[in-house]
């Protein structure tokens, strides 16, 4: 029997036609791809959460010379919320990139790696969490949660 999965998303043109609390996560993640320390992709990519809590966290890439021990930055703060705020859920992730060596100008979407974290932080957390793809400009997308990102997550329910 064949299935068909259907991606559905929102687009928008750019940030300005987002709600004010997403164009302000939206700013906060293309402001924080500065802080990325990506000496040798020169690749810098910033996230940036709104928790449920109401509290904002944020996230860089982390590059090492000995490849592959860097971390992205959606690990990353999905590392710094689960510290700070543990058991605590997110409501919107918004990810951004600066290609130091070409364009910025369109969404950027999360590694696998990454789409599994989210999918297991979203387990962990009991709740799905709106996830914002931009780049430095251009168009934004907005998806309802990693299943999205990930329809076929592995999770811990395999585990058991």
């Amino acid at each position: 029997m064949k299935k068909e999965i259907t991606v559905s998303y929102e687009e928008y043109a750019s940030a300005q036609e987002l709600a004010p609390a997403d164009a302000a996560l939206v700013d906060l993640a293309r402001n924080v791809t500065k802080d990325a320390y990506a000496p040798y992709s020169r690749f810098r990519v910033g996230a940036a959460a709104r928790l449920s809590n109401g509290q904002i966290v944020t996230g860089t890439n982390q590059e090492n010379a000995a490849y592959p021990v860097g971390i992205c930055a959606e690990r990353t703060l999905l590392s710094v919320a689960a510290s700070l705020f543990p058991g605590v859920a997110i409501d919107t992730l918004a990810v951004s990139y600066r290609n130091e060596q070409g364009t910025s100008d369109r969404p950027i979407s999360p590694c696998g790696i990454c789409r599994q974290s989210l999918q297991e932080f979203e387990q962990r957390t009991a709740r799905s969490m709106r996830i914002i793809l931009t780049g430095q400009s251009g168009k934004v997308m907005v998806l309802e949660g990693s299943a999205t990102l990930l329809p076929f997550a592995f999770s811990s329910d395999e585990l058991k």
